[in-house]
Order: structure tokens, then sequence, then C-alpha cells
């Protein structure tokens, strides 16, 4: 998108590494596939007190559905909006960090990488951002 211009760190030669390209398709693939075809839609067991939160959130579907329906359910432009951004901030994070939050907290802390200990404690701190503040202002 033009971000490697004026920063190195962005600047990504698609061509000599298109198998990321391919890695993604399948993934996506891979994804409808399992959803559609491996999935025997069991719903996980999930105490009372946290589907009464989520019920209180307007999650009406928790403890019904394996994923709530008012995301997946139906595609309008709020959710659409929501899992774009979110693909996006995953994607850049794990750009910046150098690697996935599994990565890091099980190859780089069991190699004990300084780095990958800063980047586990910078994903623990997102999560309990992103569920005690902004879970609650978007829903």
């Amino acid at each position: 998108m033009g971000a490697g211009k004026s920063c190195s760190f962005f600047d990504f030669n698609w061509k000599s590494q298109r198998w990321n390209l391919l890695f993604l398709v399948g993934a996506v693939i891979g994804g409808l596939l399992a959803a559609n075809f491996l999935s025997t839609n069991q719903v996980p067991a999930i105490s009372e007190e946290t589907v009464a939160q989520l019920k209180s959130m307007g999650f009406e579907s928790a403890g019904a559905a394996f994923a709530p329906t008012e995301l997946f359910g139906k595609l309008s432009i709020k959710n659409v909006l929501i899992l774009a951004v979110a693909g996006l901030l995953i994607g850049f994070g794990t750009r910046y960090a150098g690697g996935c939050t599994s990565g890091h907290a099980i190859s780089g802390l069991s190699n004990l990488q300084w780095p990958s200990l800063v980047a586990v404690i910078g994903f623990f701190i997102g999560g309990l951002t992103m569920v005690h503040v902004l879970f609650p202002l978007i829903f």
C-alpha cells in the first residue's frame, strides 16, 4: 500500500515471496473446507456466568452456537469492517513482532529469547486491553 517507500521495514518483495500468497489462499480454502465439511457443529461448554455476560453485551447466541452468529451469521457492513480491521491488525502485529503469538510463546520462550518475552508480554497486555476496554465499547 506504499508504506515501503517511506519505511524500509515495510519494503517487501512479493515476487520473490510468492509462496506467502499461496499459503494465504490455502489457509482460506482450508478454513472453508473445515467449516463446511469437517465441522460437527459442537457447542463448547462455557460457564453460565460467561453466557450471562455475553448475553448482556448483545450476544444472544452465547452458549447455543460455536461462533457468535451476531458476528458470523449475517454479513453486515459493521461485521465485515470489524473482521477486516481485526485481520489487518493481526497481520501487522505478526509482521511487526517478527512472528505469531504461538511462535514467540512456545519456541521463543523455550529458547530464552528476550524479544519473545517482550512480545508475549505485549500480546498479553493487548489481549487484556481488548477484552476489558475495547470489546465493551464496540459491542
